[in-house]
């Protein structure tokens, strides 16, 4: 039970009808989880206007409506709160709700297009191996200590949010790292959150589907760094063109890393194999696991984190060195025929790029490439054609297959992944919209010594078609086929 008129501290109200001296029982912007004596708030998504399931809400037992247009009938048993942003104010709602949770914390938020999940990944590993009882929010799992919470959004929605981070308070955490996506941004989810420190690892053509225009896209992961506390840091790549943008608005501690540009943290690639890279980090020589200059970024960026969270340079970098990355970044098996098959979430043109870039730099002669890869369906449509591109670019042979369809006819999307290919591509690429058959296909194509990658999925364990999910495991399903294989 909490007092309403203490969790709304913060919060910018236009109207007030009815009490503010009563005790609440819980926070819901969703109506099938009302309890009596329960706060609703109506949101106005991007699916639904939480405004029409009001009187459901009050129905059930909801004592106080937090919204935006003030309903035509009032209930006097009610408590009507009008407010000019309800997802602004569900957040700071839910921040006093929980008892402002990540103030207790040390919160550390990572942004950008490709990235994000492999250095919050490592930073709860290192920090794990450093001895702490830390958190972890991703798109793969939440963690609280060893307690893995299922996953469902990049970032969960405020009232989420802020439970789980009570629940980490109550474990004994300390570090938490967190994902922050361009949605949450916009959407407030982390709105009335305290973090220590942001990170900002690149920003790539993806997500114009929600945002409209690349420089909207822009602007959501710039507002992160903007709302950081002059106590924090905001740790930027420099190496990226809109890099130092991140940083031109913010109150935080401003820092950079980068390979190529003179930086607070600089690296430099000594060795790129399959067994992972050598690396120079502020002039220490350090071996990886993690393969890939993409991944040299994601390890500059742990290393600049954990430094400004008071960490010795050396015991990072011993720690370092021997963790692995997250689950389907870069995950490859090596069949009994030495067949190499990479698994990896790739999914916009850039991490695309970035894979089969560095796929290239590891074939040691006439290694046939053969990429197997789908695009999203109910997801921004423009990126297609341009990884279809991409992936005709970089390889020998291609699969076009299908991703996680949704509401739409994957051979629909194959052929908008076809619009505008060169002469060349398309003499590279073979549609099979089955995405078994295609892996299936690509092994049946290679040769011993030859790299098979499968995009665009990664960790999922499913494929969701027509709003069912299907078991699907990229990594699972290529180690049976190999097995299958070696009979």
């Amino acid at each position: 039970m909490k007092a309403l008129q203490n969790i709304l501290f913060g919060v910018k109200l236009r109207e007030v009808v009815g009490t503010t001296q009563q005790e609440v029982t819980s926070l819901q912007i969703d109506s099938r989880k009302i309890n009596p004596g329960a706060v609703f708030v109506a949101i106005n998504g991007t699916k639904s206007d939480g405004h029409t399931f009001i009187t459901t809400a009050i129905e059930k037992g909801a004592t106080v409506i937090v919204c935006e247009q003030k309903p035509k009938e009032i209930k006097n048993t009610v408590t009507y709160i009008m407010v000019e942003n309800a997802q602004e104010a569900v957040a700071i709602m839910a921040h006093q709700f929980y008892d402002e949770p990540s103030a207790q914390l040390k919160l550390v938020g990572v942004t950008g297009t490709n990235g994000k999940t492999t250095v919050a990944t490592l930073l709860f590993k290192l920090f794990n191996q450093l001895g702490y009882t830390c958190g972890l929010i991703s798109t793969i799992e939440n963690y609280i200590g060893n307690s893995i919470i299922p996953s469902t959004h990049t970032t969960p929605d405020p009232i989420q949010l802020n439970h789980l981070l009570s629940q980490m308070v109550e474990a004994g955490c300390t570090h938490v790292f967190m994902e922050v996506s361009s949605h949450a941004i916009h959407q407030h989810r982390i709105t009335g959150l305290q973090f220590v420190g942001g990170a900002f690892t690149n920003i790539t053509h993806d997500h114009l589907d929600y945002h409209q225009t690349f420089e909207a896209y822009l602007e959501a992961k710039k507002g992160f760094f903007n709302q950081l506390p002059s106590n924090a840091f905001a740790l930027t790549n420099l190496d990226d063109k809109n890099g130092a943008k991140m940083l031109a608005s913010t109150k935080a501690k401003k820092l950079t890393y980068a390979l190529h540009a003179p930086a607070n943290y600089k690296g430099k690639v000594l060795e790129n194999v399959l067994s992972g890279l050598v690396m120079n980090i502020n002039d220490i020589e350090v071996h990886c696991r993690l393969i890939g200059s993409f991944n040299a970024y994601n390890l500059l960026a742990v290393y600049g984190i954990a430094i400004e969270l008071g960490e010795k340079a050396q015991e990072v970098l011993v720690v370092l060195s021997a963790l692995t990355g997250a689950e389907g970044r870069f995950d490859y098996i090596v069949s009994k025929e030495n067949i190499i098959g990479i698994v990896d979430y790739a999914h916009t043109p850039d991490a695309l790029e970035n894979v089969l870039t560095t796929i290239a730099k590891l074939r040691k002669g006439n290694e046939t490439v053969i990429t197997v890869v789908g695009c999203g369906g109910d997801r921004d449509k423009t990126k297609r054609p341009i990884m279809a591109q991409v992936a005709c670019d970089l390889s020998n042979k291609v699969f076009f297959t299908s991703d996680n369809p949704r509401s739409e006819d994957p051979n629909e999307i194959i052929k908008d992944m076809e619009f505008g290919l060169t002469s060349a591509a398309k003499r590279k690429y073979i549609n099979i919209v089955d995405r078994k058959e295609a892996i299936k296909a690509a092994i049946s194509f290679a040769k011993s010594g030859d790299i098979i990658l499968i995009a665009g999925k990664g960790h999922e364990k499913y494929q969701d078609i027509k709003g069912v999910k299907h078991d699907f495991d990229d990594k699972q399903i290529l180690q049976n086929l190999f097995n299958d294989l070696a009979k």
